[in-house]
């Protein structure tokens, strides 16, 4: 459940979800196909809109949409991007329908010009800053919460003030990064619980950001750091420099989200200072160590559950094997009106292969498991095939708490973990057995466990998904940032 504008989009393959890619770039020739090919290495991380906005330093020009990178960018309006800077977008929905209008970057017109904004995160305050705009007569272009930001930079208490970016960044709540885009500039920010990654590269003599590393390593950029949580990084002719809106939280008070280790990021990905491929094969070991099972043979759940299954069978020494075909044609725009289709869909995206599991005691290692119905289906697949056992080993904890800050986790009652000890999800699975790694075992993987966010496991958060549902006032010129 996440808070938000509106209703959540449910995966039709029953894996977590969350929004979105970033990718923007300043001082760099044809930044519009340097920021497309950055952004086919983030499409993993949103595949139902993409967005690209870019600037010759005084003329801005767009193409966005509904469906996937190269579908979008098919468009004849592709061929007027022109110029050195621009963000780009991909995107999954947590607050928000699937609609064109909700497809960014946002192109929005200020009273002292153009603002292009791109989000990935989840503001949990969004719905009371929405509200009291609205009552003071602003207008809504999307459903989306990323539109709040938009708002504050064009609002006079904002706009005719010193440090006005800081100002309204530091009003917004939850989970968090952001490129923003004017003719001339190019900002990055990170809130200051660093729920979201977002890095910074190099690419000659300019700069680029990045949701992921693997973006960078795509259009050849030097990872030089990533955005520091509370910080503003602001590229123009000036150069590059740091500005500050909220303090860093620090500590025990970060809330670095650990499901990009377990499954968002690319494995070759560098997020958080983690090696994300290392990570992954470090659960598994463990997984195996915690969780010992007699068997014939290691399956993966690809793709994400790939590392961990290989950790798992070096450290047990079952042999891994390729029980599970990915078909890379079926992307996650093919979504069916029913509920029974949706399952279909699944089952075209993995065919299994009978001749690895048939006669064999299997053990499944996934990443995760959230509703249950998709590893139900593989399991009862599995004894289709004729496999002996079935074992499922789930390279994280149980589930059994709603996000707030960016993934699409539904409602407690939709968790198969919530309310259920580990042998009756077992059962509701059909499997012969059932293990999942300790939440002491997860984060012994990752050298700053502090660090990170893990509320969906033990309801724990960082920060309060109510705290920030503050009032913005309209009526004083007042602020509660400490901008200076």
């Amino acid at each position: 459940m996440n808070v938000g504008v509106t209703d959540q989009v449910e995966s039709e393959d029953g894996q977590p979800r969350e929004a979105c890619g970033l990718f923007g770039v300043y001082g760099v020739a044809d930044a519009a196909a340097v920021i497309q090919r950055g952004l086919f290495a983030l499409q993993h991380r949103g595949q139902e809109g993409a967005g690209i906005v870019v600037s010759d330093g005084r003329h801005v020009s767009s193409v966005k949409g509904v469906g996937l990178l190269h579908e979008v960018m098919a468009k004849p309006e592709r061929r007027a991007l022109k110029g050195r800077l621009g963000i780009g977008h991909v995107r999954y929905s947590t607050t928000g329908a699937s609609r064109p209008q909700n497809v960014q970057p946002l192109v929005v017109e200020c009273a002292d010009g153009l603002w292009a904004v791109a989000h990935n995160g989840n503001l949990t305050n969004a719905k009371a800053l929405r509200s009291a705009y609205q009552e003071a007569g602003a207008i809504f272009q999307t459903g989306t919460d990323s539109e709040i930001l938009v708002h504050l930079l064009a609002d006079p208490l904002y706009r005719l003030r010193p440090r006005r970016v800081e100002r309204a960044l530091a009003e917004l709540q939850g989970a968090f990064s952001y490129l923003l885009m004017t003719p001339a500039q190019v900002m990055a920010a990170r809130d200051p619980h660093g729920f979201r990654p977002l890095s910074i590269g190099r690419l000659g003599e300019g700069v680029v950001f990045a949701s992921e590393t693997c973006a960078l390593d795509q259009v050849g950029a030097e990872h030089v750091r990533d955005v520091l949580p509370g910080e503003l990084v602001t590229v123009d002719e000036a150069g590059i420099r740091s500005s500050t809106f909220g303090e860093p939280v620090g500590g025990g008070g970060l809330g670095q989200c650990i499901f990009e280790m377990i499954y968002f990021a690319r494995p070759d990905s560098q997020v958080f200072g983690e090696n994300v491929h290392d990570v992954r094969v470090r659960l598994g070991r463990r997984l195996a160590r915690e969780a010992p099972v007699q068997a014939d043979v290691v399956v993966p759940i690809p793709d994400s559950g790939m590392s961990a299954a290989l950790g798992f069978s070096q450290e047990s020494g079952v042999p891994l094997d390729y029980g599970y075909i990915r078909n890379h044609y079926v992307g996650r725009t093919f979504i069916m009106p029913e509920p029974q289709d949706r399952a279909h869909t699944v089952d075209l995206k993995l065919s299994l292969v009978a001749g690895v599991v048939r006669g064999r005691r299997v053990v499944v290692v996934d990443d995760s498991i959230v509703r249950g119905n998709t590893a139900r289906r593989r399991v009862r697949a599995l004894r289709e095939a004729g496999a002996r056992e079935v074992h499922l080993r789930v390279s994280c904890p149980p589930i059994r708490h709603p996000c707030f800050f960016g993934i699409d986790f539904p409602s407690t009652d939709e968790l198969v973990a919530a309310g259920r000890e580990v042998a009756e999800v077992a059962r509701v699975l059909e499997a012969d057995s059932l293990a999942y790694l300790s939440l002491e075992g997860l984060l012994a993987t990752v050298s700053q466990p502090d660090h990170f966010c893990a509320g969906c496991f033990t309801g724990n958060y960082p920060l309060d998904p109510g705290a920030g549902h503050h009032k913005l006032s309209l009526e004083r010129p007042g602020w509660t940032d400490g901008c200076p």
